[in-house]
């Protein structure tokens, strides 16, 4: 448009709409009437023609059969808007912003464009419904923006659109994409897809909700494998490259967001391609499209999942699309091409139309549904609920009382003279209720969100129809909003069972996910949970340590009880009790024998008393080993050390003091000394009394400071329970095998140097080869006690003592008792001293 300088608009070029009806207010519709376009050749030599727009789309001719028909309710409503009407222009915007621009240009002007008064006065338009894609809503929106025009959207999705700084006068009946990608989300993960492709239209519909859905999925376990793009002005070789790797990845899932008209080219050549096996999940756009419903759609599209526009109810809708025919509309072209679409003939004889003629008159078809398909109307419904809209807010306007409008001081509109920022207005606090059903805004200007989820089945005839198996409210708490029966879907390949979309299969409860390096985090290997750890879980990213007395169990799938150990009555523990047993009723067995023989020549000599004290301490410390078997409490660990250290303290001191006595007695050098007197009986005792006390005392001081104390030893083996007796003292401890090793060496010391008195029968030898035999047990013990843990340091410690105490025995005793027993004639003092007569 251009001004003079009379200040008279001219209008440069016209856009006709496809249909118009005059009434006293004004709203246009703006409809994709049509999903492709030709570019003209632009080389700015002369005037551009217009864009060329092909390929008609019957279902998008359907809703702007539904804007008339609402119109026409409207003014048949004798309740709502009495005494006004509505008129209407409906615009072909060629699912393209290019026209879609053209056509928001057009409809600013008046009802007649040659003589419209373009420059002065209301404008003669009062809203606009429409876009269907978001891309052309943009452009037609802030177009609009500049007159206060409001745009209530029955299709356009975007999340876009609720910034209210950019978008003041937009609204719509459908819901914001921010639901839609939350509902495809919660989709993904609810089955488990966590390698899934994405495909998305060159608009800002695809743009902002593939960016929701990333947003959407951040925190999850869902993965985006690929994101590819089908160009707006379609591109074959572009569409054969996304096709491709398609093909090539592991991701079985592809969810779209694209519009009808991008999808119809591109899957004609995705079904040429031959590609199956593919999962698709439809965003709202094109789930409902009928023009994929043909038979030969099923094997490639059978089994898509999408989230569609909830379905409503138009009673008249089927009547009403019968009635339009080109007897009724003879010089409507869009009448004409929905006849050549639909029943593939010309009604116009002067058609330049390589067609076959026909009436114009033909019966509706069952294959016929893109167009008359009213069973569950969903954008048609949208669009029915937007002219219900502006009417409520235009009546609520018009019923304005003067002094309480909500305009500056309580002004009203004036009827004659209604401004669109003032309908916007009424727009915002709309609220009404059609086919049970509320509408209204929110601030943003958005409606209560709510899709049904549509899954794509074969029907009866081959076709593909729309089953609904669910819906989104977007209403409900977090987590809640999702609904499905999941025993009513139908998936690709005509399947029962979920598919599967993964980049790495799941990892089974006992083992865990690491993350290839440079890879996506759902691109994963399954690690075995290491020994103490389990993951119950599948697809567990940690394992998890289990408490303090428990361990995993095989399949590191759980905790277990740890298993308890200590030398108990078990194999080992029967076997040393019996060893034990045995080594004290042998020792009762000499003891036994040296009483019967007490007063033989080999008894007296070797000082029998020392023998006896000798015999009784072996059979204590045979019987001390058991303390060590069974299960360690307070009292048995006490007794342990010190019963043990006690006895053979007590033992070693008897030995002591009979090497002591025969080295004192074969050692007198000048005639009539007696060093004997110095130890006789009294003596003896005193030193066994002595000595064994020191070691009484040591224990004493030992278990009143730090007494031994049964303890669990889990470090040791962590997937066992050790039950042993800490020391206490460790100090004391080794203070204890100490001193029995210094008794243990003096007397071997001693025993030593006497070894080679005379004699046939020379006790010294026989206690310097008891001694050597004790000291290597003891010896061998430390390092032995030292590595083995619980149990096995017990048993190390309870071997220890039967074997030095059988070393005692047999060194000391078995000599005497094979002479008592098998050599008589040599029990006599002479043959024993070495005196006797040769």
């Amino acid at each position: 448009m251009s001004t003079s300088a009379g200040k008279v608009c001219i209008l440069q070029n016209s856009f006709e709409p496809g249909f118009i009806a005059e009434g006293d207010y004004i709203i246009a519709g703006i409809f994709p009437l049509h999903y492709n376009q030709e570019m003209p050749d632009l080389n700015c030599t002369y005037k551009p023609p217009p864009v060329k727009c092909n390929g008609f789309d019957p279902r998008a001719f359907r809703w702007a059969q539904t804007m008339r028909l609402a119109v026409e309710e409207v003014n048949q409503n004798l309740e709502l808007l009495p005494n006004y009407t509505l008129g209407y222009k409906i615009f072909d915007s060629c699912a393209y912003p290019l026209t879609g621009q053209r056509a928001a240009m057009a409809v600013l002007n008046g009802m007649s464009e040659d003589d419209s008064p373009m420059c002065s006065g209301a404008s003669p338009l009062l809203a606009v419904i429409g876009e269907s894609g978001s891309a052309q809503s943009i452009v037609v929106s802030r177009i609009l923006q500049p007159f206060q025009i409001p745009m209530i959207s029955y299709f356009s999705s975007c999340a876009c659109f609720t910034d209210r700084t950019k978008y003041p006068t937009f609204f719509r009946v459908i819901p914001n994409d921010d639901y839609q990608v939350k509902a495809i989300a919660q989709l993904l993960v609810r089955f488990n897809w966590t390698w899934v492709g994405v495909v998305r239209g060159d608009h800002e519909y695809g743009r902002f909700a593939v960016q929701g859905l990333m947003r959407e999925l951040q925190g999850t376990s869902v993965c985006v494998a690929y994101q590819e793009m089908i160009p707006l002005l379609y591109n074959q070789q572009r569409a054969l490259e996304i096709m491709q790797v398609m093909r090539s990845s592991l991701a079985r899932v592809v969810v779209v967001f694209s519009a009808e008209g991008e999808m119809t080219p591109f899957l004609r050549d995705y079904m040429k391609q031959n590609i199956t096996g593919i999962q698709w999940v439809a965003s709202e756009a094109w789930v409902t499209a009928s023009v994929f419903t043909g038979k030969e759609y099923y094997p490639y599209l059978g089994g898509t999942v999408g989230f569609g526009i909830r379905k409503g109810y138009i009673s008249r809708l089927s009547n009403y699309l019968e009635t339009v025919n080109p007897q009724r509309y003879p010089n409507n072209m869009l009448v004409k091409e929905l006849w050549e679409a639909l029943y593939g003939c010309s009604p116009s004889l002067s058609s330049a139309s390589q067609l076959p003629p026909c009436s114009g008159q033909e019966s509706p078809l069952k294959q016929h549904s893109a167009y008359l398909n009213t069973s569950s109307p969903r954008v048609a419904y949208n669009v029915y609920k937007a002219v219900y809209a502006i009417a409520h807010s235009l009546h609520n306007l018009l019923m304005c009382q003067p002094g309480s409008g909500p305009f500056k001081n309580q002004s009203c509109a004036q009827s004659d003279n209604v401004l669109p920022w003032q309908l916007q207005y009424y727009l915002q606090e709309v609220k009404f209720i059609i086919a049970g059903e509320e509408v209204n805004f929110d601030l943003k200007g958005d409606s209560i969100p709510y899709y049904d989820i549509i899954n794509w089945q074969r029907g009866t005839s081959g076709n593909i129809e729309f089953v609904n198996v669910g819906l989104f409210d977007g209403t409900k708490p977090a987590g809640e909003e999702l609904v499905i029966q999941e025993d009513m879907i139908m998936w690709a390949g005509d399947q029962s069972e979920v598919p599967m979309s993964v980049c790495s299969a799941s990892c089974l409860p006992g083992s865990r996910k690491a993350v290839r390096r440079g890879e996506p985090v759902c691109c994963f290997d399954c690690v075995p949970c290491d020994n103490g750890k389990i993951s119950n879980q599948t697809n567990a990213i940690e394992c998890t340590f289990c408490p303090e007395d428990f361990w995993s169990n095989k399949d590191r799938t759980a905790c277990i009880s740890k298993k308890v150990e200590f030398l108990a009555y078990d194999s080992l523990g029967i076997a040393l009790t019996v060893i034990s047993v045995v080594g004290a009723c042998l020792t009762i067995v000499v003891l036994a024998v040296f009483f019967y023989h007490r007063n033989t020549a080999i008894v007296r000599i070797n000082n029998s008393e020392l023998s006896f004290f000798i015999l009784f301490a072996l059979t204590l410390c045979f019987l001390c080993s058991l303390v060590f078997i069974g299960e360690p409490t307070f009292w048995s660990c006490m007794l342990r050390h010190t019963v043990f250290s006690i006895t053979f303290s007590l033992c070693i001191s008897c030995i002591l003091g009979k090497t002591l006595v025969v080295l004192a007695a074969f050692t007198a050098t000048r005639p009539g000394e007696n060093i004997m007197k110095w130890l006789g009986p009294k003596q003896q005792r005193a030193i066994i009394f002595s000595c064994t006390l020191v070691q009484v005392v040591i224990c004493g001081a030992w278990l009143i400071d730090a007494n031994p104390y049964p303890s669990r030893n889990t470090k040791y083996e962590r997937s066992k329970i050790i039950l042993e007796c800490s020391v206490g003292s460790s100090l004391a401890f080794w203070c204890v095998l100490g001193y029995i090793g210094l008794q243990a060496c003096l007397c071997f010391v001693l025993a030593f140097l006497a070894r080679k008195l005379p004699g046939n029968f020379n006790e010294a030898k026989f206690i310097t080869f008891s001694m050597l035999i004790f000291c290597a047990v003891w010896l061998a013990f430390i390092p032995a006690y030292i590595s083995s843990p619980g149990n096995y340091a017990d048993a190390v410690e309870s071997f220890a003592i039967l074997a030095s105490s059988f070393g005692l025995l047999f060194c000391l005793f078995a000599p005497k008792c094979y002479i008592i027993l098998l050599k008589p004639e040599k029990n006599t003092k002479q043959h024993l001293m070495g005196k006797e007569k040769k």
